[in-house]
C-alpha cells in the first residue's frame, strides 16, 4: 500500500503547475483522497479532498477557484491542479487516503482522518 507524489517543482508567480499522487496496491476510488501542504515553520494545511462516493470536491478557503482535484480510475492516481500560484503555495505537498468510514464534510481538510501518506513533493513559486 503506497501513495506517490509527483510533479513538483519551480513556478513563477501566476503559473500553473500539476501534481500527481499515484497509488499501488489498492484502488483509489475506494477511499476519499486529500490534498495537504507544509511550509517551513508552518503546520499541515488541508488544501482539497475528493470523496470516494460520488466523487464531491472540497477546497481550503485559501485555494478555493485556483485549485482542482480530480481522480484518473484508469490510471489509479489523484491529480491537483494549481492555477494563478502565488509565492505563500510554496510548500510540500503531500497526498492522504482515509480508510475510515465517511464523515462531514467539515472533516475532510482534517489531517488526523487519513492514515495513509505519501511522501510529497516540493512546489516553489517563486520569481
Amino acid at each position: 500500500v503506497q501513495l506517490v507524489e509527483s510533479g513538483g517543482g519551480l513556478v513563477q508567480p501566476g503559473g500553473s503547475l500539476r501534481v500527481s499522487c499515484a497509488a499501488s496496491g489498492f484502488t483509489l476510488d475506494d477511499y476519499a483522497i486529500g490534498w495537504f501542504r507544509q511550509a517551513p515553520g508552518k503546520e499541515r494545511e488541508g488544501v482539497a479532498s475528493i470523496t470516494n462516493k460520488d466523487g464531491s470536491s472540497y477546497y481550503s478557503d485559501s485555494v478555493k477557484g485556483r485549485v482542482t482535484i480530480s481522480r484518473d480510475n484508469a490510471k489509479n492516481t489523484v491529480y491537483l491542479q494549481m492555477n494563478n500560484l502565488k509565492p505563500e503555495d510554496t510548500a510540500v505537498y503531500y497526498c492522504a487516503l482515509s480508510s475510515l468510514p465517511p464523515v462531514s464534510k467539515d472533516l475532510l481538510l482534517h489531517d488526523a482522518y487519513y492514515d495513509v501518506w505519501g511522501q510529497g513533493t516540493q512546489v516553489t513559486v517563486s520569481s
